[in-house]
This record gives structure tokens, C-alpha cells and sequence, in this order.
């Protein structure tokens, strides 16, 4: 069909001048940096799970190295939180996703309170890492808009809090969440504002000035085409989910090995002796000679079948042994009888 020389032309949309511009690009390369700390903390939930357990001589995952290593995990997820915060709303806020992401972010921290609340209810997480990330998204969406130096400077300032402001006023329960107490707190997993927001407001001004660089360059350009690659981006895109499934799936399983194996044979010695060495020392023993002592009965309890690991009561009996070698080990140790 001819169209009339003189036709109108067909009409534009228009465009709704109070519609929020498009965020920016997603960038797979992010999606896969995620999926690495996923697995990441998949490793380390592996270690804390072998060693509640048992199933190892001790829990790596609560000595000073597996502390760090927890930092530096939880550290990387909320610095690409503040990568994708700029990434979501850095053109301006969009706020239907964005309170969407919130309330399922917000909901699986409920989950976790309440399932570690029923499984461990001494230690349960009150303030964890998803807790603070649904926090650290709300109140981290001002820094979107201030000018990059400010970001980095109140990212130094809330970083630095612990440092300077902390007290007995913050030990309150219902401000445990900030950080700034004395005491420590018992749970299995704190993440509180103070200072982990600061890595959330870096990784703010990361994604403001490294981002744009980051689409121009070649790793911006990365697209999956293996198989790894592929996963590791499906990964990253559905890290809440994987987070939330991952710790049941594997304590599950290793629970089930438990059951099969039974414990480390040597699982609780070294507590053992460094709570030998503490009470010890504490009522008066040399340092030396009580260290020679705990070595001595934690070798003796296991060699007779009566090293306790967990919770079963001693008999009378098992009790007046466990004593009577523990007492040999100490003359031994200061050099007054052989060892048992």
C-alpha cells in the first residue's frame, strides 16, 4: 500500500519526565565476583560444620586464622553490595525493585534468626551478615547522591567508630546491632553496623568511580561462554537463595557422615589442655609444669577410654581414675613420680 506523500509521521512516546532512568548495565564480571564469595563461605561453613561436629581435632573455623578469613569473606559481600547499590539506583533511586530486594533480603534474615534461634538458641544470630546488608542497602542509598570524597570519609569515620566510641551504654541489648559495646557478644555470626557499614559505604565510592572505567574495559565486556563461567554468574545472581540453602544442605550431610564415622578421635584435646593450662596456672602452678601436666592427662584420659568431649557425665568411678592420673601427670611433670 502507498503511503501519502503528505502523511504524519507515526507518533513518539513520550517519555515520563518522573520515571527513575534505567539502572546501569549488569556486568557478569560482578555477578561472578559475588558467586566466588559465595563459595568462599560455602569453604568456611565446611570448616565451622567439621568442627562442631567433631569431625576434626579442633574448629579451625574459631581460631584467630578462621576469624580473619570470616572478616575478609563477609568484608568482599558487603563491598559488592555497595558495587551494586551503584549499580541499581546510581542513575536514581528505583525504588519499587529496590524496596522488593530489601523485603526478601529482610525476610531471609528472618529466617536465619529464627532457624539458628531454634538450633542454637545460646548463640543464635540476632544481627548477621544478610541483617546488615538489609540495613547497609537502606541507609547506604543518601551516599548514592553526595560527592565521592564524602562517601570516603564517612566510609573512614564508621570504620573507625569501634576504635574511639564503644562503651558499657552500648551493651544494651537493643543496641547490640551497632557494635560499639564492651563486652563481646555470644552469637554464632555478628555483623553489626559498626564497622562493616564503613565497607559498604567503599564499596559505594568503589562502584561511583571504578564502574565506569570497569563498562569501557575488557573484563567489563566479559560474557560467560564455559560452563564454570556460566555457573558462577547464575550463582551470583541468585546468591540469597544459595546463601540461604547451602549451610542446612552441608550440615546436614556432615551430619550424616558423623553419625557413620563418629568423632575425631583426638577432637577437644587441644581445649583440653588450654582450659588444663588456664585453671593451673590460675591456682598457683608454674606455667612450664602445668603445660607438661595437660599434655601428660589429656594422653593418659584418651590411652584408658575416659576422655570426655561431649557431655557425658563421668561415673564415680571414672571420675576418682580421671583424677588420680591427672594428679600422677602433675607430680611427674614437676619431677617428683613417672608419669602414668
Amino acid at each position: 500500500m502507498d503511503v501519502p506523500p503528505h502523511a504524519p509521521a507515526p507518533p513518539r512516546a513520550i517519555p515520563d519526565p518522573e520515571a527513575p532512568p534505567p539502572p546501569l548495565p549488569r556486568l557478569p564480571v560482578v555477578d561472578a565476583a559475588r558467586a566466588a564469595a559465595l563459595l568462599a563461605m560455602a569453604a568456611y561453613h565446611t570448616l565451622w560444620d567439621l568442627g562442631h561436629l567433631r569431625l576434626t581435632p579442633e574448629n579451625l573455623a574459631v581460631t584467630p586464622l578462621g576469624h580473619r578469613a570470616a572478616e575478609g569473606i563477609a568484608g568482599t559481600f558487603l563491598l559488592l553490595v555497595g558495587v551494586g547499590l551503584v549499580l541499581m539506583n546510581g542513575r536514581g533511586v528505583r525504588w519499587p525493585p529496590t524496596l522488593l530486594r530489601l523485603a526478601r533480603i529482610a525476610a531471609a534474615a528472618g529466617l536465619v534468626t529464627l532457624g539458628t534461634w531454634i538450633a542454637f538458641p545460646g548463640t543464635y544470630v540476632f544481627f548477621g551478615v544478610l541483617h546488615c546488608i538489609a540495613a547497609a542497602s537502606l541507609i547506604g542509598l543518601p551516599f548514592l547522591f553526595l560527592p565521592v570524597p564524602a562517601v570516603i570519609l564517612a566510609a573512614a569515620a564508621v570504620l573507625a567508630a569501634p576504635l574511639v566510641v564503644h562503651g558499657a551504654l552500648f551493651d544494651a541489648p537493643v543496641l547490640a546491632f551497632l557494635g560499639l559495646g564492651a563486652r563481646p557478644v555470644q552469637t554464632n555470626d555478628y555483623v553489626p553496623l559498626f564497622p562493616w557499614f564503613g565497607v559498604v559505604l567503599a564499596g559505594i565510592a568503589l562502584g561511583r568511580l571504578g564502574l565506569p572505567h570497569l563498562h569501557r574495559s575488557r573484563l567489563g565486556a566479559w560474557a560467560p561462554r564455559g560452563r564454570t563461567g556460566r555457573a558462577a554468574v547464575f550463582a551470583g545472581r541468585h546468591s540469597l537463595a544459595l546463601y540461604l540453602v547451602h549451610q542446612p544442605v552441608l550440615l546436614g550431610l556432615l551430619f550424616g557422615l558423623a553419625q557413620i564415622t563418629g568423632p575425631h578421635p583426638r577432637a577437644g584435646l587441644k581445649a583440653f589442655r588450654a582450659d588444663y593450662l588456664a585453671i593451673c596456672t590460675r591456682t598457683g602452678g608454674p606455667p612450664e609444669t602445668c603445660r607438661i601436666a595437660a599434655r601428660c592427662t589429656s594422653q593418659a584420659l584418651v590411652r584408658e577410654d575416659l576422655f570426655r568431649d561431649d557431655g557425658r557425665p563421668f561415673t564415680l568411678p571414672e571420675r576418682a581414675r580421671a583424677q588420680a592420673l591427672s594428679r600422677a601427670c602433675y607430680a611427674a611433670a614437676e619431677g617428683g613420680a613417672p608419669p602414668p
